[in-house]
């Protein structure tokens, strides 16, 4: 039997797990990681995409889709503080539409903010969230 580890996965409007599992499949900023148990610490930002539990115990959730956030791993323990996260299960075309509209909106403002403003952090954002849809969606 594998090792198990502690996850909690928080956002600002709930708790959306708190359970012991055997991995963690995080979407990193700087690409996909999975944290395992006796992971070394490190610190992470998000970007949007799923995050996914493997061996979950008590037959919890086990796909999260998050716009982003951070990632805090500590050996036993990994806690995700999401910007906004939900359980993919219910994440409709609707509910993510409207996560790429509010991104194309930042990357509009970005872009009237000028050369200096940022632009290409927003692009990419929007990028991602598009990727996470088809992800999701299909």
């Amino acid at each position: 039997m594998a090792a198990k580890l502690q996850f909690d996965l928080v956002s600002p409007e709930r708790r959306l797990a708190s359970v012991a599992v055997e991995g963690v499949q995080i979407p990193g900023t700087d690409g996909d990681m999975t944290a395992m148990a006796d992971h070394a610490p490190m610190i992470t930002t998000l970007r949007p995409g799923v995050l996914r539990l493997d061996g979950a115990e008590g037959g919890a959730e086990t796909a999260y889709f998050v716009t982003g956030g951070f990632a805090d791993v500590a050996g036993p323990t990994v806690t995700v503080l999401a910007e906004q996260a939900l359980p993919v299960s219910e994440v409709t075309a609707e509910v993510i539409d409207g996560f790429i509209a509010e991104a194309r909106a930042a990357h509009e403002k970005a872009l009237a903010a000028g050369p200096d403003g940022p632009a290409d952090a927003a692009a990419k954002l929007v990028s991602d969230m598009e990727a996470a849809r088809g992800l999701i969606l299909g």
